[in-house]
Order: structure tokens, then C-alpha cells, then sequence
């Protein structure tokens, strides 16, 4: 199925009951939405995201006199985005029959190695680490390799709305206590307008990506939910940021940032999990874990392609097809305004596995 690679190119496929997608078709299609928002994402990209590490920012006004607890915050940001040679390495490694996915995830390492680039500046401008200490701890972060945390394609593209969610909350948060708006009264009346750009802008950039791929998940949503859905479940059960294990002072970093009210259990909950959920028609963990396990006590036909009844409970099927169809059209616009349209056009094809109620038509 859609999760070994995509799109998947296995021989061996169960045969397709009359009247449905066939596995080869859905790829397909997947695929062809995967190039196209590549395509409108690298476009916007380069049109309204385009800075420089080094000379978007007023590094020698950076404030000199930050708290300890910020700069152990701001290394260890720098820390984790020390690793964007391997999170795209082995990303594109995974997805490289995948036009789309290999040629965007190429585009998503060239802006994390950005955020390295500005953090680690970040650490130098503060003062308070010199140059040889940030070069030693550089090596001793490159000397081990970050491993994709699951081995599949769909896994991973879950994981990666959760973690870019994530990420882009940490950022967003350390912009506000640059900006004076912490409520944490050892970070009273920090202010440093510098580091708040920074911030902002990072987040900024997360938020596209996690876009990206959020828009990528609806499309497997909606042409495989049962494994789409299995995949959240297993990845919100097993969630950790990327290079936890890998980073030597982590729990340093991380009961620091728990306490300066940028990121932690409630947080990951409340503004992670939850917005994901909202943004793929999720109602509740709960809700997910139960709709799954109802879904595998009905029996389905041996060898077919049938989606079974349950699974439509789970989530909000019509919200989710209205997302990949609006997906289409941005598609279809930008296409046309470059005149792919004439040659060889992305087009919607709707899913007929979907139960609809009588007389209910397909963009009801």
C-alpha cells in the first residue's frame, strides 16, 4: 500500500473490486498533487520568504545581557538544526521515486539549514558563547547521525506535521519573551528586538512547512484514511522531537524551556495535537483510537479494496475532501498562470469509496 513508498511501485497489488481506485491509481494521484504543491510552495517561497541568515537581521545590536536560561534555550534551538543534513538526507533517501516529495524536501533543507545558520549566530551575537566553544560543540553534535524515526513514507510524513506544529510553537513563544511578554517572573522585562525577528521569522518558515505537509497528509486521508488515521495514532503515541536522544545536555534544554513557559506536555496537547486534529477533521484522540478499533472488528472482503464503515465515524470525511479539493484549485490557478494547464494539468479525482447519503452530491 501507500506506505512503503510513494508513489508505491510494488508489483504485487490485491485486485481492485469494480467501480473503486485501484492502489496504482491513488498513487497517481497522490503524486500529482505532491508535484504540484511543490511547484505553487516553491514559488511562494521564493517570493515572500527569501532572507539570509546572516544579513536579514541586525546581529551587532543583539542584546549582550540575556538571561542564562535563554541562551541555554537558544542552544539548544541551534542544537536540533544542526541536524538538517541528515532530516534531508534521509527524507529525500526515503521519498526519492517521488518527484514532489524528493524535489520539496530538497526546498525544506535548504530553509532549515537557514534556521542552523541564524541560530548558531544567534548563540555568537549573545555574547556569551565564544567561537571555539560553538565550534567544539558543533562537532561533538555532528560526530552521531539523526535516523528517521519510522521506516515508512506515511509515518514519517505524519510525524513531520507534529513536529513542524511543535517547532513552530517553540519559536513563536521564544519571539514573545523577546518582545517583553513573558509571564514568567524570572524573564521580566527581557527584551532583545533582534532575537524577536528571529524568531518570527523561523516560525514563519515552520508554519509553511508544516502546511506542506499537513496539505500532504489530507491527500493520503483521503485516499487511504484507515492507514492514514493508523499512522496518527501510532505517531501521537510514540511523539518526541527530533535529535532528543542525540543532544548531550537535552534534559537541560528541555526542563528550561518547560519552565520558561515555551513548550511542554500541555503545550504539545492543547496547541500541537489539537490543532493537527482540528486541521485533518480529527475530533479527539479518543475519538481516533476508537473509530480504528471499531474499524478492524468489521469484516472486510479478502483481496479487495473495500473501506469499511467505520472508519467514516472517525473523522470528518467532507471536511477533508473540501481541503484536497481547494488544494486543487490553488493547484489548477498556478497552473494556468504558467500554462502547465495546456499540456499537462493536475486534476481533482474524487474518491468513490466514500459512503454518501442519498442524493448527496460529491462537494456537498
Amino acid at each position: 500500500m501507500a506506505d512503503i513508498l510513494p508513489p508505491n511501485m510494488l508489483n504485487e497489488r490485491p485486485q481492485t473490486p469494480a467501480g473503486l481506485l485501484s492502489n496504482r491509481e491513488k498513487d497517481r494521484l497522490i503524486e500529482r498533487g505532491f508535484l504540484g504543491l511543490y511547484r505553487w510552495y516553491t514559488a511562494r517561497s521564493q517570493e515572500t520568504r527569501n532572507w539570509n541568515a546572516d544579513q536579514s537581521f541586525d546581529w551587532r545590536g543583539m542584546n549582550k545581557n540575556l538571561p542564562p536560561e535563554l541562551i541555554t534555550v537558544l542552544q539548544g534551538f541551534f542544537a536540533v538544526e544542526q541536524y538538517a543534513p541528515d532530516f534531508t538526507s534521509n527524507l529525500v533517501h526515503l521519498v526519492r521515486r517521488s518527484h514532489g516529495r524528493s524535489h520539496f524536501q530538497l526546498r525544506w533543507g535548504s530553509e532549515e539549514e537557514k534556521h542552523a545558520d541564524a541560530w548558531e549566530n544567534a548563540v555568537l551575537f549573545s555574547g556569551q558563547r565564544s567561537p571555539a566553544w560553538i565550534e567544539e560543540y558543533k562537532e561533538r553534535l555532528r560526530a552521531q547521525t539523526w535516523e528517521l524515526p519510522f521506516p515508512d513514507a506515511i509515518h514519517n510524513l505524519v510525524y513531520t506535521v507534529f513536529q513542524e506544529r511543535a517547532t513552530q510553537l517553540n519559536y513563536l513563544n521564544m519571539m514573545k519573551i523577546a518582545q517583553g511578554k513573558s509571564d514568567r517572573p524570572h524573564l521580566a522585562g527581557v527584551s532583545d528586538p533582534v532575537l524577536a525577528k528571529v524568531a518570527q521569522t523561523i516560525a514563519v518558515d515552520e508554519a509553511a512547512h508544516y502546511n506542506f505537509f499537513l496539505e500532504g497528509v489530507r491527500m493520503y486521508l483521503y485516499y487511504y484514511p484507515e492507514q492514514t488515521l493508523d499512522a496518527v495514532k501510532n505517531v501521537i503515541g510514540q511523539f518526541s522531537m527530533p535529535a532528543a536522544t542525540l543532544i548531550p545536555d537535552w534534559q537541560k534544554f528541555y526542563e528550561t524551556v518547560y519552565r520558561a513557559g515555551i513548550y511542554g506536555p500541555r503545550d504539545f496537547s492543547r496547541d500541537v495535537m489539537q490543532v493537527a486534529f482540528r486541521n485533518l477533521g480529527i475530533e479527539s484522540r479518543k475519538a481516533l483510537e476508537e473509530g480504528i478499533r471499531k474499524t478492524r472488528e468489521v469484516p472486510t472482503f479478502e483481496g479487495g479494496n473495500f473501506g469499511t464503515t467505520a472508519i467514516w465515524d472517525t473523522f470528518d470525511y467532507g471536511m477533508v475532501e473540501g481541503d484536497v479539493r481547494r488544494l486543487h484549485v490553488k493547484i489548477q490557478d498556478y497552473e494556468k498562470g504558467i500554462g502547465f494547464d495546456l499540456y499537462d494539468p493536475t486534476e481533482f479525482v474524487e474518491n468513490p469509496a466514500v459512503p454518501r447519503k442519498t442524493g448527496q452530491a460529491a462537494d456537498d
